[in-house]
């Protein structure tokens, strides 16, 4: 076994709470959250075996966990249908009322771009390692927290919340 190496178990003991509350963060689903992380230990698994000999580990375990919310994201924006009746029941608006309006609009942003910004903000990650966790360039990366700030200084919550602060 390397001197570097880890084992899976050792690896899922330790990080399994952190990386539910990035998948967590990311989907704003617990139960979806925790199966993203058990999918890639699972991934992680088939990959390695019991022994990750990998240099950034949780680097890699992120890196599973956004291309698994991603590949769910385009499954189901390929099998949502569209209709032309509207529903009977409106959503309960105390449903809605409670979540918070940041998540709120983080979850309209599409998923890398969503990824991107819980990787900087909420794991303090630097865009070089934000680029290798996606997998792409460090330029993307930019690129696509830049689109995302745009969207969310349109976004109509904050329009209507900087209105407020106004009058």
């Amino acid at each position: 076994m390397d001197p570097g190496a880890v084992t899976l178990t050792a690896f899922a003991a330790q990080h399994s709470l952190g990386l539910t509350r990035f998948a967590y963060v990311l989907t704003g689903d617990r139960q979806l959250a925790e199966d993203l992380v058990q999918d890639c230990f699972l991934a992680l698994h088939r990959r390695f075996g019991e022994t990750l000999p990998i240099e950034a580990p949780v680097a890699y375990a992120r890196r599973v966990i956004a291309n698994g919310q991603a590949s769910r994201m385009r499954r189901m924006a390929s099998t949502e249908t569209i209709t032309d009746t509207v529903p009977d029941a409106g959503v309960d608006a105390s449903d809605l009322s409670e979540q918070d309006a940041a998540w709120r609009m983080l979850a309209t942003l599409p998923t890398r771009q969503r990824a991107v910004l819980v990787l900087r903000y909420y794991s303090d990650l630097t865009d070089d390692e934000i680029a290798r966790t996606l997998g792409c360039r460090v330029g993307t990366v930019r690129s696509l927290a830049a689109r995302a700030f745009a969207v969310l200084r349109t976004h109509p919550m904050l329009a209507a919340d900087v209105e407020g602060s106004q009058t």
